[in-house]
């Protein structure tokens, strides 16, 4: 593959719903630049992009995958990226290096919450974008239809560029609306052709939406459309050119990646329309500079994905901004600030690594086996310490706990999450050293079953998921005072402790600790044994055995043996003193309480709020943030939040999102406390 200037590259991020057909464009792209041969199906596992082998299995895209070609003399690196929701890391890895994007429609389903997620991704980075409305051949496609619900929604910016042209079911033509002619497909280049005397009713109003979105490019060519001018071929395209850079002009496509047709248009839209890496916004550094994009300045590159696989070793995808990346340089790793050795470097096309030269500026490649770097690292030259922006993902929010199938695998586990964390960067795991389980976090169970079953197919490991164990704590709402009292006597030394202590509500988490000890009825350098004993037996309360908090103990009396007493029967004094106290005192258990903040769309209010209150919630506010969103803040057990990802996901249809951090402890409900009791109780039976 050979090296182009940097105003010949296309960085273009292939987003929309799961189902669009992203991936299936991806290959009629490759097959009309004559890469391949023939047209994988993703039915069929023999795709260029989706090559993982839970990809394959699953018939969906789960990784974001490069497919790097040549055509018309350019270079096209497209990123193609998962639609199914739970794999949004890996979206926004893809977005991150874009510098513009195809929203991929189906004809049928219309505008979908993946492709309005899609357009608010654009919209954050600044991304110019095409619609391309795919399966146009599919019998319930509507293309009017798709085209009215994309104008409701994002107004006149909806510039459709093409009116497919259906004869049989079968898309043999489209109408060009910007030159005003038919072209018909055939063997070889499309055949012009006048506009079909049947479609200049469809033609018009579509017509005029182009006209709008040229007006709504720059001032002068709004007065002039008022004043019914007309405008010519050159100022229309040049409008949209501009336009299109802007992002005030959204082009609408149509075709079929199937069929492959309408792939060699789309093509020529992304080479005329959208930005090179040197026509798009500006780079900066995460201090603010700008950075220069060309080959001769300082190096700067991001590792914007990571694949690890147990046999092939660490696999990085990078994006260079400016300079150069060379076989065998030593370059350095800005957040760690260690030397990396670059090894071979390689252009992408999907699983296949193609020996490169150089990557340049503007331009995507890969590189095996950096030994500290991460996804969202900066490359550089030793001495220049450039940081770019990285990537933002979000908080994982589901949690469950993990257990080997197989007793003596916990160590293969351990080893294939560690590997797994580095190539996702939504991924977590951690030890829970109360409860004593592993606990991993992904986006959603789609997510986690992908991890669990990597885990088999690259690790060798089946594991058990389950719920993770509430960390509820005890405490106590009334002031008693008991004796504890360890007396033994077997020959020899006995054991002597003696305590008489007040337990009653504390202020602080923590064990608060008094003495008032009169005449030396315990001597002073017990003491310490004493709390001791507290805190140790402060880690089981008597109810479920959880965690006591908030409480104050004071020593207020006792005796002591000059022989037989001594710190460890003081310890014990001290623990029969706390059972019988912890059981005097009132024992209440306390749960954790959450704060929830909830943003959906305002038709789904009624159905959040309610589903809050299912779940023992209750509502502090609720505000409307635009954007057709409000935002539910509420206060929610814990415990009752296990699978809230799953269950917002459904009552939004992936249009809600939340965040849910712990605020505090307090009383469970009677029954609540119960089952927890009960539960514990049979627990520990077993």
């Amino acid at each position: 593959m050979k090296q182009v200037p940097i105003d010949k590259i296309r960085n273009v991020c292939l987003l929309g719903h799961g189902g669009a057909g992203k991936t299936s464009l991806a290959e009629a792209m490759l097959k009309f630049a004559g890469v391949i041969d023939r047209l994988g199906k993703v039915t069929d596992g023999t795709t260029v992009t989706d090559f993982d082998a839970e990809e394959i299995k699953r018939t969906i895209s789960i990784n974001t995958a490069v497919a790097s070609f040549e055509w018309n003399n350019s270079k096209y690196n497209i990123i193609d990226t998962p639609g199914y929701f739970d794999f949004v890391g890996e979206i926004l890895e893809g977005v991150r290096v874009a510098d513009s994007a195809i929203i991929t429609l189906s004809g049928n389903s219309g505008l979908t919450v993946g492709a309005e997620n899609a357009w608010n991704y654009c919209e954050e980075r600044g991304l110019p974008r095409i619609f391309f409305v795919n399966k146009i051949d599919d019998e319930r496609a509507n293309f009017q239809n798709v085209l009215d619900e994309l104008k409701n929604m994002y107004g006149n910016c909806i510039a459709p560029f093409q009116l497919p042209i259906i004869k049989d079911e079968k898309i043999v033509g489209f109408v060009d609306t910007i030159q005003m002619r038919a072209k018909m497909f055939q063997d070889g280049p499309l055949l012009d052709a006048d506009i079909p005397d049947d479609m200049a009713d469809a033609v018009g109003p579509i017509r005029e939406m182009i006209i709008e979105a040229v007006a709504e490019t720059d001032e002068e060519l709004m007065e002039r459309y008022f004043e019914g001018d007309e405008f010519t071929l050159e100022e229309i395209q040049k409008a949209l050119r501009s336009g299109v850079a802007q992002c005030k002009v959204v082009p609408v496509l149509c075709g079929s990646a199937t069929a492959n047709k309408g792939i060699g248009v789309l093509l020529d839209a992304v080479n005329e329309y959208l930005p090179s890496p040197a026509e798009g916004p500006k780079v900066l550094t995460a201090d603010g500079e700008e950075i220069k994009q060309d080959s001769s300045a300082p190096l700067a590159a991001l590792v914007f994905k990571t694949i690890a696989d147990p046999y092939v070793g660490k696999l990085s995808y990078f994006r260079v901004y400016s300079g150069e990346v060379t076989p065998d340089m030593q370059v350095i790793n800005s957040r760690t600030g260690n030397s990396e050795k670059i090894g071979k470097v390689f252009f992408l096309l999907g699983k296949k690594q193609i020996d490169a030269a150089k990557i340049t500026a503007g331009d995507i490649g890969a590189v095996t086996k950096l030994s500290s770097t991460m996804t969202g690292d900066t490359l550089c030259k030793a001495g220049s310490k450039i940081v770019l922006e990285g990537i933002e993902f979000p908080e994982p929010n589901l949690t469950l706990a993990i257990t080997p199938q197989s007793k003596g695998d916990e160590e293969k586990i351990s080893t294939g999450i560690q590997r797994l964390v580095e190539e996702d960067m939504t991924f977590r795991v951690q030890n829970n050293p109360e409860t004593g389980q592993t606990l991993i976090s992904g986006v959603g169970d789609v997510h986690i079953d992908v991890i669990t079953s990597k885990l088999k197919s690259k690790f060798g490991v089946s594991v058990h998921l389950e719920d993770p164990k509430v960390p509820y704590r005890e405490t106590i709402r009334k002031k008693v005072k008991v004796e504890g009292k360890h007396k033994k006597q077997s020959g020899g030394h006995g054991q002597y402790g003696h305590v008489w202590i007040e337990f009653e509500p504390g202020e602080t988490e923590e064990l608060t600790f008094e003495e008032k000890i009169f005449g030396g009825a315990v001597p002073k350098n017990y003491f310490p044994a004493v709390e001791k004993g507290l805190q140790e037996s402060m880690q089981a309360g008597v109810l479920a055995g959880y965690p006591v908090v908030n409480v104050k103990a004071t020593l207020v009396d006792g005796s002591y043996h000059p022989v037989d007493s001594s710190e460890m029967a003081f310890k014990i004094a001290a623990s029969l003193a706390y059972k019988k106290g912890m059981a005097d005192a009132n024992p209440v258990l306390l749960e954790p309480i959450g704060k929830l903040q909830v943003k959906v769309p305002s038709a789904n209010m009624g159905d959040i709020i309610g589903d809050i209150n299912k779940r023992r919630g209750r509502i502090l506010g609720m505000n409307p943030i635009g954007g057709g969103l409000e935002e539910v803040v509420a206060e929610v057990p814990m415990a009752e939040m296990h699978k809230y990802a799953t269950d917002l996901r459904s009552m939004t249809q992936g249009r809600g999102y939340f965040k849910l951090e712990f605020e505090r402890y307090e009383e469970a409900p009677p029954n609540v406390a119960q089952a927890v009791i009960e539960t514990a109780k049979k627990e520990k039976e077993e």
